[in-house]
């Protein structure tokens, strides 16, 4: 996949565990987890906001594009 999720490491600059996080936006650590992981498919943009928000950062801090 070209795009490329860095959650893991906005919220290592962060400092906020993956449990805090999903509290905060409102899922569940698991759902979190795919996310993190680079294996999800989609991402709502109430998620997406609701990441951006918890993390004081734009969706181009956690979204990247890599051309394979």
């Amino acid at each position: 996949m070209s795009i490329i999720v860095n959650l893991d490491v906005m919220m290592a600059k962060r400092k906020i565990s993956s449990l805090e996080l999903s509290e905060k936006i409102g899922i569940t650590p698991a759902n979190l987890s795919i996310l993190k992981n680079n294996r999800g498919k989609a991402i709502r943009f109430s998620t997406l906001d609701a990441i951006c928000e918890a993390l004081e950062c734009t969706p181009g801090d956690i979204l990247e594009y890599k051309n394979n």
